[in-house]
């Protein structure tokens, strides 16, 4: 079946595979820096299970344009965006102490400071991003009447 009949008769189609595709670039990210490590043993974890969280409601958006897969994507995305600005929140404490000894002013650390924060910036508009597809998508999805079904 083409996507131009598909459109005419289920309903839109570059709208969920582009949803899908986001969802699923997410995951494949969690997954690569969950590899990498760099983040520690724990939030590795953490994050390869939210890619496997996320995979499923990519193919379902994917092949079906399910709308609870949406909205599971839509809360994950806006859960993410709130952990990221909480972390943002705390990076922009202006240094860290170890054992009573005042933060360092080193003028590089300034610098890695504004790189992290820039890139959790870039996260929480991604995650925003992502929300938004997925409502928009769940709009339209109620726009559109069901196929009609003949029977034979």
């Amino acid at each position: 079946m083409t996507l131009t009949r598909r459109a005419r008769i289920g309903g839109p189609v570059l709208h969920p595979r582009v949803c899908a595709a986001v969802v699923a670039a997410s995951s494949a990210v969690h997954v690569w820096l969950a590899v990498q490590n760099q983040h520690g043993a724990l939030l590795s974890v953490l994050m390869l299970a939210l890619a496997g969280v996320c995979l499923p409601c990519a193919l379902h958006i994917w092949r079906h344009n399910r709308v609870g897969a949406l909205r599971r994507v839509m809360g994950c995305a806006v859960s993410m965006a709130a952990v990221h600005g909480v972390l943002l929140l705390g990076a922009g404490s202006g240094g860290h102490a170890h054992a009573g000894v005042p933060p360092s002013n080193v003028a590089g650390q300034n610098i890695a400071d504004a790189a992290g924060a820039g890139g959790l910036l870039l996260v929480i508009a991604l995650e925003i991003a992502t929300a938004l597809l997925a409502a928009t998508l769940v709009a339209r999805l109620r726009s559109v009447p069901p196929p009609r079904v003949t029977r034979i």
